[in-house]
């Protein structure tokens, strides 16, 4: 007998053995997760059976195509099937096993179809079958009790969440799509909801939770428990959307068997199919594919934004098309609920990319920008590295609301739990670090003191944004007809476009110059003119132009060129300077720049003013995490490099001479 919650997941555990050898065990979930919801239903409709075939036979006599609202009526539940098959009865006919096996999955009701059709197992039958190991697989799960008299929803689920726990630690084989490590997910979880835990333990209360990138759901599951233990009473509304078939239907299975809506779970891209287009929701949370392209969807979200604007999800930009992290965010952002109605809040796991990436033109800075003027980024945690299970980086929980409380408006708190972990005694996969329970619970009270820590800086909004100016310094030429530099006009586009008669007229005319070197750009020119009157030549300006490129030499001690009587800029000493918003270029021009460069000058063409607020300087934002928590180790002694530079040089010694 099968009895305890363990007992139950570990014996399903166990059938995995039978597959060992004709199944790699990252695919032991494409048998053992289907099986486990065909034999739960099994279980639920068992109670039903009789009546529903009655129902069924009697629908179709009097020939009623639409059977499906009055079969759910007979089985008074959403679940039921019209085969006579049970898996007591499907193992009493071995030789008909697959056949059968596949009827009575066809003919449960068409949600239920359409969940086990997206486990691709009809595959899998034909594999088993081959194998020898259809019935004794099949066999083996009708000998547990999942019936929900003996296994409560809430059990079930638990039972599912473990195993799809277990498959996921031993599949996850793509980079860019990493199981979520389920203390990662309770830290987001219990960020999320901290700051309403109050308001959430009042009463009977209706909350809804989006992941736009749910996978199997295990972000879902964790934080309707956090909401349940937090409120018995309180009736979470789960919604999701997943891309890959195999995971959309585990997440859709583990909301069937939770007694959830599993019409909740849309299959799909959330960027070009938004499955739910006009609904807000309470909570959102997600850990999206680091680093994944967007190439295959940017027809219809470049579309979108540049047609819709902020009236669409994109309004804000669009990242560049490696990474479509930041679409994620923008997509839940477009869902959160008007502060007036309550407001939202949201978490998401990010790389490190998503805080620096792109300067103040790009649109990675611009979704930055947007989000931090409006006020929405509420904190950034740094997470330890080797936490996920294929890939050892740093990554950084985001959470965003639309309704801070007052403390914390115009802020935002950066947290570093970057040491923050205990090792694993064996590594999974890249997983070799662990947040404890009391790791956990540090985070979060550091996040809800909101306190100036050495791991919590609290920032103004305005302090993570720069406004970006050119500098400039004159270019300075001096310049001489050598053979060499005349030569060099071969590479010139302009003086190449002209016939080669007068290329060799204009080539003759240089060599003609005085021997000598111009430190003077009106020199050489009065030189050119002096020697074109007199050859009869009538060269362009922009010919004049490539000469000068030429014949000129960059030289500090040279004077200024000028154009039309100001100076020219050099472009190899062009700078970009960042300076803080709220002072003024021009001020900090004076105090920072031309002390050191007396020459410079700050370039107000109009093409280096912003876009949004048409002042000088292009603005960005960057969240520089090492900037507030880097702290300086100073080199060892020199006493101490010497002492083993020494050791090394006698250790290669002896070693020569015992090869000696």
């Amino acid at each position: 007998m099968v009895a305890t919650h363990g007992d139950k997941v570990n014996f399903i555990w166990s059938i995995a053995d039978l597959l060992r050898g004709d199944y790699k065990q990252s695919d032991y979930q494409k048998v053992i997760l289907p099986l486990t919801v065909l034999r739960r239903l099994d279980c639920v409709t068992e109670a039903s059976k009789e009546t529903v075939l009655r129902e069924d036979e009697r629908l179709e006599k009097q020939d009623i195509e639409n059977k499906h609202r009055a079969l759910k009526r007979a089985a008074g539940q959403q679940v039921y099937n019209t085969s006579e098959h049970t898996f007591e009865s499907l193992v009493k006919d071995p030789e008909h096993l697959a056949d059968n096996l596949r009827y009575y999955m066809n003919s449960f009701d068409p949600k239920t179809v359409e969940i086990l059709e997206n486990f691709n197992f009809d595959q899998q039958i034909d594999k088993l079958e081959q194998a020898d190991l259809l019935y004794q697989v099949i066999e083996r799960f009708k000998t547990i009790d999942l019936h929900p008299d003996n296994v409560p929803n809430e059990e079930m689920g638990t039972i599912y969440e473990e195993l799809i726990r277990k498959f996921s630690e031993l599949s996850n084989e793509t980079a860019g799509e990493h199981f979520t490590p389920r203390e990662v997910i309770e830290l987001m979880v219990e960020l999320m909801f901290c700051p309403d835990d109050e308001e959430i333990s009042s009463g009977p209360i209706v909350r809804s939770l989006y992941d736009p990138a749910c996978g199997t759901g295990g972000m879902l599951t964790v934080a309707e428990r956090h909401l349940k233990q937090l409120n018995q009473a309180a009736n979470p509304q789960l919604y999701g959307q997943e891309l890959n078939d195999f995971s959309y239907a585990v997440c859709n299975s583990d909301m069937l068997v939770k007694g959830h809506n599993p019409d909740n779970i849309e299959r799909g891209n959330s960027f070009s199919e938004d499955g739910f287009p006009t609904k807000p929701f309470d909570y959102m949370l997600t850990n999206p594919p680091f680093g994944v392209s967007w190439k295959k969807v940017a027809d219809v979200v470049e579309n979108e934004h540049e047609n819709q604007g902020f009236d669409g999800r994109f309004g804000a930009g669009t990242p560049r098309k490696s990474d479509g992290a930041f679409l994620f965010l923008q997509h839940m952002l477009s869902k959160m609920k008007p502060a007036s109605e309550g407001g939202s809040r949201l978490a998401i796991v990010f790389n490190g990319s998503p805080l620096f990436t792109g300067g103040p033109n790009s649109g990675e800075s611009a979704i930055r920008r947007w989000i931090i003027e409006n006020d929405w980024l509420e904190a950034i945690i740094g997470l330890p590295e080797n936490l996920f299970y294929n890939t050892g980086i740093h990554t950084y929980i985001w959470v965003l609301t639309n309704r801070k409380e007052n403390h914390r408006k115009g802020k935002i708190q950066l947290i570093d739990a970057r040491e923050k972990y205990i090792e694993l005694k064996k590594n999974l996969g890249d997983k070799s670090h662990k947040l404890s329970n009391q790791d956990i619970r540090d985070i979060v009270r550091w996040y809800g003191k909101f306190e100036e820590t050495d791991n919590s800086v609290i920032l103004d909004n305005e302090e993570l944004g720069y406004r970006r100016i050119v500098i400039d310094r004159p270019l300075r030429l001096s310049f001489e007809a050598t053979e060499e530099r005349i030569e060099q006009l071969d590479d010139e586009r302009a003086f190449t476009n002209r016939d080669e008669d007068k290329q060799q007229a204009i080539k003759e005319a240089l060599r003609k110059l005085p021997d000598k070197t111009w430190a003077s750009q009106d020199e050489f020119h009065e030189a050119l003119d002096r020697i074109f009157g007199q050859t009869g030549l009538d060269v362009t300006k922009s010919v004049r132009g490539n000469i000068e490129n030429a014949l000129g030499e960059r030289d500090p001690d040279a004077e200024i060129c000028t154009d039309g009587g100001e100076p020219e800029h050099d472009t190899d000493l062009r700078e970009r300077e960042r300076i803080p918003l709220g002072t003024d270029p021009h001020e900090y021009f004076e105090e920072e720049v031309k002390p050191h460069v007396p020459d410079a000058w700050v370039n107000e063409d109009s093409r280096y003013h912003d876009e949004q607020d048409g002042k000088l300087g292009s603005v960005g934002y960057e969240i520089n995490f090492n900037r507030y928590f880097y702290e300086y180790e100073p080199p060892r002694p020199l006493e101490e490099i010497d002492a083993d530079i020494q050791e090394l040089e006698e250790e290669i010694t002896r070693l020569l001479s015992e090869v000696k």
